[in-house]
């Protein structure tokens, strides 16, 4: 029974205030962005809301971790807007359950271990370009009207949607000084909301934003429906259909699990703690099955929310619960009240969290990082800030490092020499035989010169890959060629299998060979020493 109470976490002591404050204050922050990027990817009000409902309510209880908030993130929605244009909205449900059956896989396959291997330059440049889009995000709400036809604000109107947005952060800054039992950013909206309702303060609204692309004479639009319902998406099932959603479904799983799982490692460092990839995936991928059938446009972890959620003080998954309910009581019953909730409010909110969470440390790291990774930060955060495509910026990141790792490694390989009394020359191998490597291990040996048997010595190096086993045997066959012996010795026995399964790429056998013998600790195989001779001149004999 324990097994399955620790599956929710119910053992884990819950500070029942904190959660259901930070829940609320979510809440707050996740209806407006819900809302803002449902219009702009052409959806209903309602489609987004019921994509923050069951991403965060399905995630909150069965994701990676506790804190962590999913809703109807932009990363994803972003995917989905040329389907929706070209297609309608009934393939992009279909493509949002399409995403998720592939996250389910990726969870399945516990592929999401490999999150491991973002380096931490990346890391930076990803956060700092999140933080920044925050920012710029926020922008938009100094403007009236969609898309190109959005204009600034002007006179009276950004006076006072400034000046609100600088109380808003006045408040979240002071108040913590004055008392941390009730979170400063439900604080500012409360008292912000209050002063405008009571002094009829003329500004914009939650309401405006659902109505922002409403025509004059359309009936206007409202927060205000019911529970989501059961629907299967009205597609052809037909496999041209099929090609139509696999890219977007495939896009789309790619991103949501980059930025959760980023999101996950990032929470790890801010708790001390440590979360699941693999539930996470799990989770995610759940979610947005149930979105593409229930009529939600699907999404992943959102790290504002999220890091919203972790300054008021949550580290149970309670909060993430209390957040979803609240957006679905809202949908039920709270639509007039929420609809009135002053636009600037949410704004200073948003703004105190890009400068929480962007990386001041990473400007101190400057003097000590290397060059090559002061490159990949920067060029990580500029690709997440122009293109908003988090996973093409943390792929580009993290195949920049690995080569720039690769070289490094490439340069470490050397050999040192000496012939001993009998007349046997000596390489003894230091670093790893490898892709990046096998030009200059190849240089480092003087085939002519060389006395007629030499000993090539791996005990420090050990060969990585199937263009270090190719190396091997272009150099034993230089040596062949000039009728001089060679030895290969301390081969570990990683290597010596690697040597094994290239038989089928290059002819590689343990026989005993007439012009020169290989060594290593051990015969690979009993059956391979009867086997006849070949014309191979890359032979191993077992010692």
């Amino acid at each position: 029974m324990q097994k399955y109470l620790n599956i929710f976490d119910f053992n884990q002591k819950v500070d029942y205030k904190n959660e259901i404050l930070a829940g609320l204050t979510v809440a707050m922050t996740m209806i407006p962005e819900s809302l803002m990027f449902a219009i702009l990817a052409g959806f209903s009000p309602l489609v987004g809301l019921y994509g923050a409902f069951i991403m965060g309510l399905v995630t909150a209880i069965f994701g990676g971790r506790p804190g962590l908030i999913s809703g109807g993130a932009g990363a994803t929605v972003v995917v989905l807007m040329a389907l929706m244009n070209s297609h309608g909205l009934e393939y992009v449900f279909a493509a949002v359950a399409l995403a998720g059956v592939f996250q389910l896989i990726v969870g399945f396959l516990k592929l999401g271990k490999f999150i491991r291997l973002v380096p931490q330059p990346v890391m930076f440049g990803f956060v700092n370009g999140l933080a920044i889009i925050i920012f710029m995000a926020q922008m938009d709400q100094f403007k009236v009207g969609v898309g190109d036809a959005a204009v600034w604000l002007t006179g009276a109107t950004l006076y006072t949607m400034v000046g609100l947005v600088l109380f808003t952060i006045a408040i979240i800054v002071f108040v913590p000084k004055l008392t941390k039992a009730v979170p400063a950013s439900l604080i500012g909206i409360i008292v912000v909301f209050l002063v405008v309702y009571f002094l009829d303060i003329e500004t914009k609204q939650v309401v405006d934003i659902i109505n922002q692309d409403t025509l004059p004479g359309e009936e206007l639009k409202s927060l205000s429906g019911s529970l989501p319902s059961f629907h299967i998406p009205t597609i052809p099932f037909t496999l041209e259909a099929f090609k139509i959603i696999l890219p977007y479904g495939l896009i789309m799983a790619a991103v949501g699990l980059t930025e959760g799982l980023l999101t996950l490692n990032l929470v790890d460092e801010i708790t001390n703690t440590k979360g699941n990839s693999n539930r996470e995936c799990l989770a995610q991928g759940g979610a947005n099955i149930l979105n593409g059938f229930f009529g939600g446009m699907g999404g992943c972890p959102m790290i504002a929310q999220t890091l919203v959620n972790l300054s008021a003080g949550s580290r149970a998954r309670l909060s993430g619960i209390i957040a979803a309910l609240t957006i679905l009581v809202i949908i039920l019953f709270g639509s007039p009240v929420i609809e009135l909730v002053p636009i600037a409010a949410l704004v200073g909110v948003m703004v105190m969290v890009s400068v929480g969470t962007f990386e001041w440390a990473s400007f101190k790291a400057l003097r000590r990082m290397p060059r090559s990774d002061i490159f990949v930060m920067i060029l990580v955060t500029l690709i997440t800030v122009v293109l908003h495509n988090l996973a093409l910026a943390v792929l580009i990141g993290v195949i920049i490092s690995a080569l720039v790792f690769a070289w490094e490694s490439a340069k470490r390989i050397r050999a040192r020499k000496y012939v001993d009394e009998n007349g046997v020359k000596h390489y003894e191998i230091y670093g790893p035989l490898f892709f990046g490597s096998t030009t200059l291990f190849n240089e480092k040996f003087d085939v002519q010169d060389d006395p007629s048997e030499v000993i090539i010595d791996f005990k420090e190096s050990r060969v990585s890959d199937m263009s270090g086993i190719e190396a091997l045997n272009k150099i034993t066959e230089r040596y062949a060629q000039v009728g001089k012996k060679v030895h290969l010795r301390h081969l570990s026995n990683d290597c010596i299998r690697l040597l094994a399964a290239a038989d089928d790429i290059i002819d590689v056998n343990v026989m005993e060979d007439p012009t020169y013998k290989v060594m290593v600790d051990k015969p690979l195989s009993k059956s391979k020493v009867d086997e006849p001779e070949t014309k191979n001149p890359f032979k191993l004999w077992g010692l």
